[in-house]
């Protein structure tokens, strides 16, 4: 009899169709939704990050959704603090922890327990590289992990400054690279007895599901959500406003360029997210594909799929 903790992960690339699925999972085995997605936890960022209204949640619990001031910082610390609490309290009740999202980093560090302890003593050197950052630009720190950690700089994107600096600050720090510290972190077991899906579809239907949903979002009102943010004086450094599709949109609003070419850069950047997510779950161990093409893309049986190995 195994007695660690019931948890399930439902993650694949943006726009696969998690949530839809992960309500109708959550409702069969009695389950709670927790967000694992690092821009949900924003207010008033509803429709760039494509975050669940109350009706589409349907009655499921959903946490980690919603809490935060735009001006607030919000990292993978804090993520697994809340998590671990969070996978407490919905066990209490009797029901099943069900994480739901594409951050793949923050899933690993939940599923792992991760120890970020290490380096976060002195910050120093993160001041310094942030100082840098901010004179010589974003790429000249990037271009630095590739030449320290071409692993991490193969799955962060160099508009992440904060993870790019928290890579480079790593190496500075212990000598070696922040990959292979997460890989030895990774060979760990897991405090949990977990089933890891990945959703995932042919890249073709996947890209038009971008597209598409890149243009309803227009359609909704993304350029007026942007605009209101700016109202807030959020800092152009903070993690919310380096989120995709909101950066584009600034970029427009700024001048530099015209609105189509700031949808045309969205689309763009969103495949190449898709992409990134991809190669992130190729790395991980333990993980259950469920190619949506295997099942017809029909959802019925690709929940009575994901239900008959969660029963095994």
């Amino acid at each position: 009899m195994n007695d660690k903790q019931k948890l399930v992960i439902l993650t694949g690339p943006t726009a696969v169709g998690k949530s839809k699925l992960s309500i109708e999972l959550a409702k069969r085995i009695g389950g709670e939704i927790i967000s694992a997605d690092s821009m949900q936890v924003y207010k008033y960022m509803n429709i760039g990050t494509d975050k669940i209204s109350k009706e589409k949640m349907d009655g499921v619990p959903h946490h980690l959704i919603d809490f935060l001031e735009p001006t607030e910082d919000f990292n993978v610390f804090m993520f697994q603090k809340l998590v671990k609490e969070k996978i407490a309290e919905i066990a209490a009740r009797g029901n099943v922890p069900v994480l739901v999202g594409g951050t793949g980093f923050y899933i690993q560090a939940v599923l792992y327990d991760i120890d970020f302890t290490e380096t976060d003593e002195d910050d120093k050197v993160r001041t310094l590289l942030e100082e840098r950052a901010a004179k010589e630009g974003a790429h000249v720190l990037f271009e630095q992990l590739k030449q320290v950690d071409p692993e991490s700089a193969d799955i962060i994107h160099e508009n992440n400054v904060k993870r790019v600096i928290r890579a480079l600050e790593y190496y500075e720090k212990t000598g070696k690279p922040i990959s292979e510290h997460n890989r030895e972190q990774h060979e760990k077991v897991s405090p949990y007895d977990f089933r890891y899906f990945v959703l995932t579809d042919d890249r073709k239907t996947l890209y038009s599901r971008i597209d598409k949903r890149v243009d309803q979002m227009m359609e909704e009102g993304l350029l007026q959500e942007v605009k209101d943010l700016e109202k807030l004086n959020i800092p152009k450094t903070a993690t919310s406003m380096q989120s995709l599709g909101y950066r584009e949109i600034i970029g427009y609003l700024n001048g530099e360029y015209d609105l189509d070419r700031a949808v045309y850069l969205i689309k763009l950047n969103t495949r190449h997210f898709a992409k990134r997510q991809l190669t992130w779950f190729r790395r991980e161990k333990d993980v259950i594909w469920i190619d949506k093409n295997d099942f017809n893309h029909d959802d019925e049986l690709i929940l009575k799929e994901m239900i008959r190995i969660y029963e095994q």
